[in-house]
């Protein structure tokens, strides 16, 4: 009731200039009512894999059902095919009516894997993060701020706190990391393949990375407001004297504002 049950999707604003939307889950339909739904709208998403609560929100997109609107779609290639045929047959009869082509806007997409590129005055880095199946993470430095997201992050196994060279290099010094954060260690145990991590894990990438502050993500669907509430407190208490100066937990709504 609190946190909100959505699924992923955050949205990078600079004044005056397109936004960048990390993820198209369904929290999508509600960003959308915040921006222009008169064929203005220009922006770009990086998606960081194609699971269905990371794809569900475009077809209720409604500012990209416009024409004139616009939005870029970067995500990992798949394998045998392009991006944007794999998202098409997610976006379809009989599994749902509509194409994305159908939608009135222009939206296009590009394969995208290690490597960096601009995106208007923002510089992104892209990198292969342990997932089920190709999985990028993201780091972008934009306006003097830098933001990490890594929305799903296959913890290691057999006890190892082994951080990814990939994950060392998205999440170093970041100014906010966002960071899958699924699990307790407890149940970890028991779904050690499902291709998340523990909350002490992603405080453990915090750390080890430098990050100055943690947003707790990807919250299990099972967890009732009250047990997030709990895993957030053992968070900042874990966090307390390693240089981490914040860790939150996401909820639907929250905004940061970050000053140069």
């Amino acid at each position: 009731m609190r946190y909100g049950g959505n699924t992923a999707c955050v949205a990078l604003e600079v004044p005056g200039e397109p936004p960048i939307v990390l993820d198209l889950g369904t929290g999508l339909r509600f960003w959308g009512q915040t921006q222009p739904v008169d064929g203005t709208f220009t922006g770009t998403s990086l998606l960081t894999h194609l699971h269905w609560d990371h794809v569900q929100g475009l077809p209720f997109f409604v500012p990209v059902d416009r024409v004139g609107a616009r939005l870029d779609v970067y995500g990992p290639s798949q394998r045998g095919e392009s991006l944007e045929h794999a998202f098409n047959e997610l976006m379809r009869p009989p599994y749902f009516p509509v194409r994305a082509t159908d939608l009135r806007g222009d939206i296009t997409f590009h394969d995208m894997d290690d490597g960096d590129m601009a995106i208007g005055n923002a510089k992104v880095q892209v990198r292969s993060v342990p997932h089920c199946g190709p999985t990028n993470g993201y780091r972008i430095s934009w306006d003097g701020v830098t933001v990490a997201y890594l929305s799903d992050h296959q913890g290691p196994l057999g006890g190892s706190l082994d951080v990814a060279d990939s994950v060392l290099e998205l999440c170093d010094g970041v100014d906010l990391l966002i960071h899958d954060a699924q699990y307790t260690s407890e149940e970890f145990e028991e779904k050690a393949h499902w291709g998340h991590c523990s909350v002490d894990y992603a405080v453990h990438v915090a750390k080890v990375c430098g990050a100055k502050r943690l947003a707790l993500f990807h919250h299990d669907p099972a967890h009732c407001d009250d047990q997030v509430d709990a895993l957030l407190a053992s968070a900042r208490a874990a966090a307390a004297d390693t240089g981490i100066e914040e860790v939150i937990a996401a909820y639907e709504g929250l905004t940061l504002t970050f000053e140069r």
